[in-house]
């Protein structure tokens, strides 16, 4: 692998059962080397979302992955995590590195929208993140293409996750022009998802 090639980037999956899954992350970070996992969960219960950090730090930490929560910055905070992930673009980044301070990761969701992307830099987000990239367009928008990677990549130094809808030949075509592309239900739904990461993070 070159060394310019993007780092991994895994999305939990939406419900998680605090008791298994460490074991089942633990085969996923063992089988590819991943910098980030994001707690993407559907629940916005406290607890829930505590417990579930708890769980899955005690498979990052050993490992030196970043863990960040979705949408949760004050549980976030109180979770002792990393970091956030907002998937309303640049509307509360600010907020959120106000909250967790300058050395937490903050990072945005930003569709397709360039303008978004750019504030959230603006605003203190240490990353943005298009999507999706694949499958079929979302009801709010389109899907990200190619040539908005090809120019972030060239014109902005932030660094660009790729997400949604990754089929092998979007990983193929992406990795050049992203610093991350993020895996979550493309590898969780699969059989073995510790071996499905693992062949995909080979197309990087």
């Amino acid at each position: 692998m070159s060394d310019d090639a993007p780092q991994l980037y895994l999305i939990s999956p939406p419900q998680i059962t605090p008791e298994t899954f460490p074991e089942d992350l633990a085969r996923l970070l063992d089988a590819a080397p991943v910098a980030c996992l994001r707690l993407d969960l559907t629940s916005r219960d406290a607890d829930t979302l505590l417990r579930a950090c708890d769980a899955a730090r005690a498979v990052t930490e050993p490992r030196d992955v970043a863990l960040v929560l979705r949408d949760a910055t004050e549980i976030a905070q109180r979770a002792g995590v990393d970091g956030v992930h907002l998937s309303g673009g640049a509307r509360h980044v600010r907020a959120a590195r106000k909250t967790l301070g300058a050395d937490a990761i903050v990072g945005a969701f930003c569709g397709a929208s360039r303008h978004d992307g750019m504030n959230s830099g603006e605003a203190g987000a240490d990353y943005v993140s298009f999507g999706p990239v694949g499958g079929a367009a979302p009801a709010e928008g389109t899907l990200a293409d190619d040539d908005l990677f090809a120019w972030w990549s060239e014109m902005i130094e932030l660094p660009v996750v790729a997400e949604g809808g990754l089929s092998e030949d979007r990983i193929a075509a992406l990795s050049p022009v992203s610093d991350f592309i993020a895996l979550g239900e493309e590898v969780w739904s699969a059989d073995d998802p510790a071996a499905r990461l693992a062949q995909l993070h080979a197309l990087f």
